[in-house]
């Protein structure tokens, strides 16, 4: 251990799934990215593995390949990609092949005595076998960190198998539950802007706000998901990870410390405060949707049931009213939105304050209206923090002073001009190899969202819910405008 706080660094990566599309669009750029930045251990290896039987040199060949396509251009030079595949070794092991692990785990040892990382980007159905491989092949020991993609389960009751059969294996703090929204920077910005500054908080509940909205809509479709898609729908594939996320930062209390145990146990309890729904309210506080043909910027693009070549129900569009049952947010909507064939790929949060009780600014009968506040924190594509106040118009005022609404930006990327914009995996990366589990998904978090995700779920089966179709290139069905605009609110794209 280095000091009597800080755990030692792992030196090697193991990486299960190293021959699929996350591994070289996200993480061995990532990876590459922290060793450009002197970020990573030395010496530091990374033992790949996937089902496809190669050789080492055929393996970092692919890797080499996609560097040049995924890494940051201004990175790249021949030496130091030339460094970086020395890191890498290929293994083929297929989960259940108690040899293969063997030989896994030969190389393994062979490179370091010190902590071991285990990354798993694999289907989640190899997890537990694949954590029981190496248990039997001696890989998992005290210091063995295991780090795991979405979904944990479909629902809470397989969520809890998945997390039994690793917890049997792993303390909870070595067990790092990825989702990449947390490590988006501006994700991150949220506590920052909540937490380390005086003028929010104090309006941060139910007397200032009136309504938040969360949106994280895509523009692509399928998009070769087919077999995973299909069956899960957008609640269970973007609302239960990345949108409650979001949610939980937004409603939590302030924790004591940032260290992950504080951070956590703030975020569970927002999520342990959300409303369950039933079947009545899933009529009024959900909408279903499913995007047939049309157009997004200019393409065309098939319906899903045609992309699919069956019928089916699944939804690719949601959008809820939710409530939290605490101090806090009493009476304060959450209207969260997510859907795939969008007019623009955007995620999005904005926080909607209450008028101003008395307008001074009307005279002889005239004088402008007062738009109320809105804070609006966008996390992709670009980076941005808008606060919308009331300004004075320039002019004589002789009927009465006229306000107008303006915007104060503040542009991240032009504010850190100088700074790299990182990929959200080289954070999450790095905590992983360091130990450090605050951006990742506790296992209490995991069931708290499942928990709601499944009253929803039954809420829909119970009450026959459908999905309703929208054309591919617009903001989902009709009634997902109307879900807001009973409220008198609207949707802000």
């Amino acid at each position: 251990m280095k000091g009597a706080v800080l755990p030692e660094k792992s030196a090697t990566l193991i990486l299960f799934g190293a021959t699929g599309d996350l591994a070289h669009r996200m993480l061995f750029p990532s990876l590459y990215h922290l060793m450009c930045d002197g970020l990573l251990p030395s010496p530091f290896h990374i033992l790949a593995s996937g089902r496809t039987e190669m050789d080492d040199a055929a393996f970092r060949a692919t890797i080499a390949e996609a560097l040049a396509t995924y890494a940051q251009a201004e990175l790249l030079d021949d030496a130091r990609v030339a460094t970086f595949l020395e890191m890498i070794v290929y293994a083929a092991v297929a989960a259940g092949d108690d040899s293969q692990f063997a030989a896994l785990a030969a190389r393994a040892t062979a490179f370091s005595d010190g902590p071991i990382a285990v990354y798993l980007s694999t289907p989640p159905a190899l997890f537990a076998p694949t954590a029981q491989g190496l248990a039997r092949a001696g890989l998992v020991l005290p210091s063995t960190r295991i780090a795991m993609e979405k979904p944990i389960g479909k629902d809470l009751a397989s969520s809890k198998e998945v997390n039994d059969a690793i917890g049997a294996l792993f303390p909870e703090e070595q067990i790092f539950r990825v989702d990449h929204y947390l490590g988006k920077e501006t994700v991150q910005n949220l506590m920052a802007l909540r937490f380390g500054n005086r003028l929010f908080e104090p309006l941060w509940n139910s007397s200032a706000i009136d309504h938040v909205q969360i949106t994280v809509a895509e523009t692509v479709g399928l998009e070769g998901r087919v077999s995973y898609y299909d069956g899960v729908g957008a609640l269970k594939d973007m609302v239960q990870n990345h949108v409650l996320q979001i949610l939980s930062i937004i409603a939590m209390e302030p924790p004591a410390r940032m260290e992950s145990t504080s951070v956590r146990d703030e975020k569970v309890k927002a999520l342990r405060s959300l409303r369950p729904m039933d079947p009545e309210t899933v009529r009024t506080h959900s909408v279903r949707g499913q995007y047939r043909d049309g157009a997004v910027k200019g393409k065309l693009i098939a319906g899903y049931a045609e992309e699919l070549g069956k019928e089916s129900d699944t939804e690719t569009f949601v959008a809820l009213k939710a409530y939290l049952d605490n101090w806090r947010w009493t009476g304060v909507p959450f209207y969260l939105r997510t859907g795939k064939c969008m007019p623009n790929r955007q995620s999005e949060i904005l926080i909607q304050f209450k008028p101003v009780t008395h307008s001074i600014f009307r005279r002889n009968g005239y004088g402008s209206a007062l738009e109320p506040n809105q804070l609006i924190i966008r996390l992709q594509p670009d980076e941005n923090i808008r606060l919308c106040i009331m300004a004075k118009r320039p002019g004589l005022d002789r009927d009465g002073v006229k306000l107008q609404e303006v915007g104060l930006d503040v542009s991240l990327a032009h504010a850190f001009a100088g700074e790299r914009r990182r990929i959200a995996y080289e954070r999450l990366l790095l905590d992983l190899l360091e130990g450090d589990t605050t951006l990742f998904v506790r296992r209490d978090e995991v069931e708290a969202q499942w928990t709601w995700i499944d009253s929803i779920s039954a809420g829909w089966k119970a009450s026959d819910q459908k999905s309703v179709q929208y054309a591919a290139g617009t903001w989902g069905p009709s009634a997902g405008i109307a879900l807001i605009e009973r409220d008198g609110a609207s949707w802000y794209d």
